[in-house]
C-alpha cells in the first residue's frame, strides 16, 4: 500500500507532510453522543459512591480551615512583597512612612495600655463596691433570718403558755364527776341552723 508513496529505487525521498496521517497508528477516539452503549454496559445504572455525613462534615471543615489559613498566608506574603516593592521604588519616602507608621503604632500601643490600666482600675473598684453591697445584703439577710427565728420562738412560747392555760380546764379523772354535774346542771342545745353569715337562724327546743 505504501509503495505508491515511496520513491523508486535510486531517487531521493521527499517528505510530504500530507502523508503523515497515513503513517500514524489508527485510533477510534471517543464515542459520540449518538453511538449506542456497549452491550456489557447497556443495563448499567450509575450510582454515586456513598458519602459518610460525619466524614463529609470533617472534610468540609478542614477545607474551610485550609482555605482560610492559605488565604491569610498569601495576604501576608503579598503585603510584605508590596511593602518591599514600595520601599525599593520610593526609597527614602517609603522608609520615612514606615518610621511614621511604627511611631504611630507605638503611640497607639501606649494609649491602649493606658486605657487598659484605667479600665482595670474601674473594674477593680466596681468589684470592690459589688463585694461591699453583697456583704451588706448577706448581713441584712442574716439579721432577717435571726428575727424570723426569734419570732418563731416567741410564737411557740405563746402556744405553750396557751396550752398550759387550757390544760387547767381539761377533763381528768379527778374532776370527771364535777364536770358531769356541771353539764347536767347547764344543758346546751347544739341542734340549730346558721345562715351564710354564721348567725344562728333556727334552733330547736330542748325537751
Amino acid at each position: 500500500m505504501l509503495r505508491r508513496f515511496l520513491p523508486p529505487p535510486g531517487q531521493a525521498c521527499l517528505w510530504n507532510p500530507s502523508f503523515a496521517p497515513l503513517l500514524t497508528v489508527p485510533s477510534r477516539g471517543r464515542k459520540s453522543r449518538t453511538d449506542p452503549p456497549a452491550k456489557s454496559k447497556a443495563g448499567r445504572i450509575k450510582v454515586p459512591p456513598p458519602v459518610d455525613p460525619a466524614e463529609l462534615l470533617v472534610v468540609t471543615e478542614r477545607y474551610r480551615q485550609y482555605r482560610r489559613i492559605v488565604g491569610a498566608i498569601r495576604a501576608e506574603f503579598k503585603e510584605d512583597y508590596l511593602r518591599q516593592l514600595y520601599g525599593e521604588r520610593f526609597g527614602l519616602v517609603g522608609k520615612q512612612r514606615e518610621e511614621a507608621a511604627a511611631e504611630e503604632h507605638r503611640k497607639l500601643m501606649e494609649w491602649n495600655d493606658a486605657e487598659n490600666r484605667r479600665l482595670r482600675e474601674r473594674r477593680e473598684e466596681r468589684l470592690r463596691q459589688e463585694d461591699i453591697v453583697e456583704q451588706e445584703r448577706r448581713s441584712r439577710g442574716a439579721q432577717y433570718q435571726e428575727s424570723l427565728r426569734e419570732q418563731f420562738i416567741r410564737e411557740r412560747e405563746q402556744e405553750v403558755l396557751q396550752l398550759q392555760e387550757d390544760a387547767k380546764n381539761f377533763i381528768t379523772l379527778e374532776n370527771l364527776d364535777q364536770r358531769i354535774e356541771e353539764c347536767l346542771d347547764n344543758p346546751r342545745n347544739y341542734n340549730y341552723a346558721i345562715d351564710k353569715e354564721g348567725r344562728i337562724a333556727k334552733r330547736s327546743i330542748l325537751p
